[in-house]
């Protein structure tokens, strides 16, 4: 690979080496949102850290995530169970230098089904264009990952409808109800 004086300004190419190129593509990285087969979040995380790795691009795709708020769900027998509940339920956020080769390893994942971007037409024909990969800003991402280390828990009961409940407290203390849809 080369490199001119514009890319590392602080360095001659003669004075390159491997660990001094993951710093300089870390810097330009930028991060994306893919669009994934829906409740396939964490495989599609997993097989494209292996990609990553076994195609050795770990200096251009440097981190993938998916954002999570704590939950706790409370079921019927009053017991509570700690969870993850997605903040974009069917997308995962990629931190990455886009050039063709990084793209074609996200887009070839497994379950993947798109970049999140602007999409060009078509200059003939029908059918879908290509989507332009659309680099999220960073206050987006700033706010995603605030919100994801902030937010109190969400709490989740287990209940449907026609499920009998009783009120233990307030001016209904003692009496029983049903659950209803609202």
């Amino acid at each position: 690979m080369t490199y001119t004086s514009d890319d590392s300004p602080d360095l001659a190419p003669a004075e390159f080496d491997e660990a001094q190129e993951g710093e300089v593509f870390s810097g330009k990285a930028r991060w994306y949102a893919v669009q994934v087969a829906s409740g396939c979040e964490k495989r599609v995380k997993a097989n494209l850290e292996q990609r990553v790795e076994t195609l050795d691009v770990a200096s251009r795709i440097v981190q993938v995530e998916i954002p999570q708020t704590p939950a706790v769900k409370l079921r019927k027998d009053g017991s509570r169970q700690n969870t993850e509940e997605k903040v974009f339920p069917g997308y995962v956020l990629i931190r990455m230098v886009m050039d063709d080769e990084t793209w074609q390893v996200v887009k070839n994942t497994p379950n993947v089904i798109n970049f999140v971007g602007a999409e060009q037409k078509r200059r003939y024909g029908r059918g879908r264009g290509h989507v332009k990969p659309m680099p999220l800003g960073q206050a987006e991402v700033e706010r995603i990952f605030k919100q994801t280390q902030e937010q109190e828990p969400i709490i989740k009961i287990d209940m449907a409808p026609g499920d009998k409940i009783l009120v233990l407290s307030g001016p209904f203390k003692d009496f029983e109800g049903e659950v209803i849809k609202g």
